[in-house]
């Protein structure tokens, strides 16, 4: 299922099906200035194929590889639309991450790139490296217009869960760049509009970095991962055992203890 809201300049494409509405899940895909930016997940591509036979952008934007963001991927290439990716984007797609059961439940199967189409260039929109959430994660930012396409970046202040991957470190230092840009619009591509965007940016990587101090205290301590992950961010909920532990508390604790010495 598909549904428009119109923001401003913006159209958010709002994409879920019924499985993935009863996990709590959707993801949202923009379409700006005829651009559009991720291609959603690829239970719902027949709706965006439709989509995009009615709106004919003039190219595509991807913000990262993940399967709710580059699903329909395969879609854009068969319509020869031109097409705005970062190198790790389009290497973590050949062939496509193989996702877990529980992510192959809520978004679908995603097929793997086998070709790729004309490259897209924008005038005033460009992807900027965001690390963190995934090693090619991006922003969109349009500078003219002062708004911030944030995919994964944001998600929500206080996310106490990560997946095999991640780097909490990074993300912090990724979310106050994308504060330094000063945008007053932003869009997150699970949350639609966020209100405050530069606030709502540094709350998150303030949280982050208290968070990452905590957990490097108890590591320097000699605490294992469960009695951190008990002590800090608390019990597992639904999501930890319903991924089966891809998407959990303990997974974050592992990140940071990854990623110690990475900088700061």
């Amino acid at each position: 299922m598909i549904q428009l809201e119109t923001v401003g300049h913006v159209v958010r494409i709002a994409m879920s099906t019924r499985w993935s509405r009863a996990f709590g899940y959707s993801v949202s895909a923009y379409l700006t200035r005829g651009v559009l930016i991720d291609t959603g997940f690829p239970d719902v591509r027949a709706d965006l194929t439709a989509l995009l036979e009615r709106v004919k952008p003039s190219g595509v934007i991807l913000t990262h590889h993940h399967e709710d963001h580059a699903g329909n991927l395969d879609s854009v290439v068969r319509k020869k639309l031109p097409l705005s990716a970062s190198p790790l984007t389009l290497a973590a797609l050949q062939p496509a991450e193989r996702a877990g059961m529980y992510r192959r439940i809520v978004w679908g199967t995603m097929q793997s790139l086998r070709q790729v189409s004309p490259v897209f260039e924008h005038d005033t929109m460009t992807l900027i490296h965001t690390p963190g959430h995934s090693a090619d994660h991006h922003v969109v930012w349009d500078a003219d217009r002062e708004t911030l396409f944030a995919a994964d970046l944001f998600l929500g202040v206080k996310v106490r869960v990560a997946r095999p991957g991640e780097d909490p470190r990074a993300l912090a230092r990724s979310l106050r760049a994308a504060a330094a840009l000063q945008p007053r619009t932003m869009f997150d591509a699970h949350r639609g509009l966020v209100e405050n965007p530069v606030s709502a940016l540094n709350a998150k990587a303030d949280w982050l970095d208290g968070m990452v101090a905590a957990i490097d205290s108890k590591i320097a301590a000699g605490q294992s991962d469960a009695a951190i992950t008990r002590e800090v961010l608390g019990k597992e909920d639904y999501v930890g055992y319903f991924s089966g532990g891809d998407l959990s508390k303990r997974n974050f604790v592992r990140a940071v203890r990854a990623t110690i010495g990475s900088g700061g």
